[in-house]
């Protein structure tokens, strides 16, 4: 009987259109030991683990080929998504070699990328392995990086899947309406996180969405760290900006949101002029960048957009990005709302699809309050994009008292 997961078969059921669309014949994922050292893709397109070295080929005319060790048989056809299952004892090579020259693939993609690491997942020593198993063979100089293909495959998300994410994003989100009253001066950025993740912690099912060390991270005042950096002992005082990143993984799905809020001083009832300013800057910065967020625009157009809106308002530029995709991890790899900058390679001009959905995150810094950002994520239609999470339309303020 199949356990295969639905999410899992509609995601191989797009991998010819892709295939198609690139010119390529096949897709290789070529693996060992994959709990230890896990390709990504597997997430998408294998959902088990392997011991032995194995390959799972899926091509343009929609034929899927596991080549596995023969202890690895039984977990890989339960699960239903390969319906040619080939087994060997001693070793891969001929078996796998003897699959090639059947299906014969002119352009085979297979997982490793300078750009995406999302689509890295053959380490170095993998990929001498292969060049050895496949040397004297046609096939050796036929492989390429799938990094295209993985970032569509990726990107391109189900209806299902865009379900799964804005689940993630309402969860959150309640979490932030349930510690909202409890946060007051005195409280450490330590502290506020444990009563985040006491919140999470109440509804089964959910896990954070990134390292728990600094998922959430908390940075209160004008000297807080950086990002992705840990809470500390820190405390929370009056004037502070405090802003919180976080994010859950629910049904095996992310969320990536962040909040701001600012603690008034005694006598203060609105936050002041400096504060109001910097907050209304990013809030305007998102709703820009995501009114120009469609098919065809490139990342680094809507960087341009949302990193204008910060720098034109008087405010020194965010040394970030504006946004990633998310998924089934935090940062799910492929293009995203990028700067032209060497770190991104070239994932900043790739071009915005329909099915993608992005986090929109610029900050900038109030001297002497400290950093104001908000972090919501957006869907990608046909015409343009729709926000996925319930957007902070304004500042929240903390009394002292």
């Amino acid at each position: 009987m199949s356990i295969g997961n639905p999410l899992i078969r509609e995601k191989i059921d797009q991998v010819p259109k892709i295939l198609d669309e690139l010119g390529l014949d096949a897709w290789m994922l070529f693996a060992r030991e994959s709990a230890t050292v896990h390709d990504p893709s597997f997430d998408l397109v294998v959902g088990s683990n392997v011991t032995w070295h194995s390959a799972f080929i899926l091509t343009r005319g929609g034929q899927r080929v596991a080549v596995v060790g023969s202890l690895d048989k039984a977990n890989i056809e339960a699960h239903g998504h390969y319906g040619e299952i080939v087994t060997y004892v001693s070793g891969i090579t001929e078996d796998l070699r003897k699959v090639l020259a059947r299906l014969d693939p002119k352009r085979i993609a297979v997982n490793f990328s300078v750009n995406d690491p999302a689509a890295d997942g053959m380490t170095h020593g993998q990929w001498l392995a292969l060049a050895a198993i496949l040397e004297n063979t046609p096939y050796a100089s036929r492989l390429e990086t799938g990094e295209r293909l993985v970032a569509a495959l990726r990107g391109r998300k189900t209806p299902a899947e865009r379900a799964l994410i804005r689940d993630a994003c309402e969860s959150t989100v309640r979490i932030f309406e349930a510690v909202t009253p409890k946060l007051r001066p005195g409280l450490t950025e330590k502290q506020f996180a444990a009563m985040i993740v006491e919140e999470m912690n109440r509804v089964p099912g959910l896990s954070p969405a990134w390292e728990p060390e600094h998922c959430p991270a908390v940075f209160t005042g004008p000297d807080s760290a950086g990002a992705h950096a840990g809470p500390t002992d820190r405390p929370i005082e009056p004037g502070h900006i405090v802003n919180v990143d976080f994010g859950v993984r629910r049904n095996g799905y992310c969320s990536d949101l962040q909040r701001t809020w600012y603690v008034m001083r005694p006598g203060e009832t609105a936050a002041p002029d400096a504060v109001q300013k910097g907050f209304d800057t990013i809030l305007k910065s998102i709703r820009d960048a995501a009114a120009e967020i469609r098919p065809g625009k490139t990342g680094a157009e809507i960087d341009d957009v949302a990193r204008g809106v910060v720098t034109h308002a008087g405010y020194d530029e965010y040394p970030h990005g504006t946004g990633h995709q998310i998924g089934r991890v935090a940062h799910d790899g492929g293009g995203g709302l990028l700067p032209r900058w060497e770190r991104y390679g070239n994932t900043p001009m790739l071009p915005i699809e329909a099915g993608q959905c992005f986090t929109i995150e610029p900050r900038l810094t109030v001297p002497g309050h400290g950093v104001a950002t908000c972090e919501d994520i957006v869907a990608v239609g046909d015409r343009g994009a729709a926000f996925l999470s319930r957007p902070q339309e304004s500042l929240w303020l903390v009394r002292s008292t």
